[in-house]
């Protein structure tokens, strides 16, 4: 059986590196504490960076998610808001229609009256279909242009959908054509009231009642697409909540990996240097060499 001498170069070395490794836990301790975070280095764990970098990458994408349905939702809030003073708009064209339909009641001075009216509003639902959200029309469909509508009533907007993703592979249309809200070429709410306004100057009776009616369509065009961006918008809101909802999840399981448990840690160090220092104490008596120690 083999004797191994044990020299007191050896037992120094081994008290050394016992009371290193002791110093380097004690050393990481200290670090988690100040930082908050048990994973300072991908070395700290590989396995939790991977995770980390995942989870990142993902709530990189939510917080994406989340600001284009706030942009969406800003959209749609806009072209909400537009369509209801264009309603309005309209509606009222169409009661001064019904009080120019009144032959006894209305003189030519009170029909110019109620023509000069229109025309005012016609104006105002032009500037209304012009409705810009960040310097874009919001009923321009894709055009680089600052307007939908030019003076004249005529559509010069470009066709197309603006959309928006809102969750993974989940699309919504944020955008309104100007034709299924104000109407298409030659049929539209600015030519229905340009001809209501020349009826009512002319007393033209048969062409204030087309008016009504047309008006009334228009009406009925703009309450319908103002309710399908209703739509749009109740959707947009539920994926902006989700994203809201993931994120914070996200952040949760992120924090579980990186974070440091505060307690805990500083418990843990406390024992740690209670545990160096006790280590230095029992080195320090034991190891008390002698003259012969060294000469050995």
């Amino acid at each position: 059986m083999a004797i191994t001498r044990v020299t007191q170069s050896m037992m120094s070395r081994q008290s050394v590196g016992a009371m290193q490794a002791s110093l380097s836990r004690l050393a990481k301790l200290q670090e988690q504490l100040s930082t908050g975070r048990v994973l300072n280095r991908p070395s700290d764990s590989p396995a939790d960076t991977t995770s980390a970098m995942r989870i990142r990458s993902s709530l990189a994408d939510v917080k994406q998610y989340a600001r284009n349905a706030a942009d969406g939702d800003a959209w749609l809030g806009q072209i909400d808001s537009a369509l209801t003073a264009a309603t309005d708009q309209v509606r009222r064209a169409r009661d001064l229609a019904l009080q120019g339909a009144n032959q006894g009641a209305m003189g030519p001075a009170a029909r110019e009256a109620l023509a000069t009216e229109v025309d005012q509003i016609r104006e105002g639902v032009i500037t209304t279909a012009n409705t810009s959200y960040l310097g874009r029309p919001v009923f321009g469909g894709v055009t680089a242009g600052s307007v939908a509508y030019d003076a004249s009533g005529t559509y010069v907007g470009v066709p197309g959908a603006v959309n928006r993703t809102v969750s993974d592979g989940v699309q919504v249309q944020v955008s309104v054509d100007g034709a299924s809200a104000f109407g298409a070429s030659a049929s539209t709410v600015f030519d229905h009231l340009t001809a209501l306004a020349t009826a009512l100057r002319a007393g033209d009776q048969a062409g204030i009642t087309a008016g009504i009616g047309s008006l009334a369509g228009d009406v009925d065009r703009l309450t319908t697409t103002q309710a399908e961006v209703g739509t749009r918008q109740k959707r947009v809101e539920a994926a902006q909540q989700a994203a809201g909802d993931n994120e914070l999840k996200l952040t949760g399981s992120l924090s579980d990996i990186e974070n440091a448990d505060l307690p805990r840690t500083l418990v843990d160090l406390q024992m740690q240097q209670v545990a160096y220092q006790s280590a230095l104490g029992a080195t320090a008596r034991v190891m008390q060499p002698s003259l012969l120690d060294f000469l050995r």
